[in-house]
């Protein structure tokens, strides 16, 4: 894979050329995203159905998680080999 290897991003609306590993990262990053609110709707809902439904205590109690360095590596890690482990799943299925 050379940086001139351009792939197609889909975007609302359009859909952009852009480098493979821009794609990759956009990937990673838009996973994290949604790691991070599936967590904070676990935290939420958890607050709720123990009859503490603060939402500010439930968001404070997110932000601790979410902030801490290993849960941060976790997510990313995580992210990381799904994405490349993805791609390289279609492309042997592709010969």
């Amino acid at each position: 894979m050379t940086m001139s290897d351009k792939t197609t991003l889909v975007v609302p609306g359009q859909k952009l050329a852009v480098p493979r590993l821009v794609k990759r990262l956009i990937q990673v990053g838009v996973s994290v995203g949604l790691t991070c609110a599936v967590a904070l709707v676990f935290v939420m809902g958890s607050g709720m159905l123990l009859g503490r439904a603060s939402t500010s205590r439930g968001i404070d109690t997110w932000l601790s998680f979410i902030q801490r360095p290993d849960i941060h590596g976790t997510m990313f890690l995580t992210a990381i080999v799904t994405v490349l482990f993805v791609y390289w799943q279609r492309d042997k299925e592709r010969r």
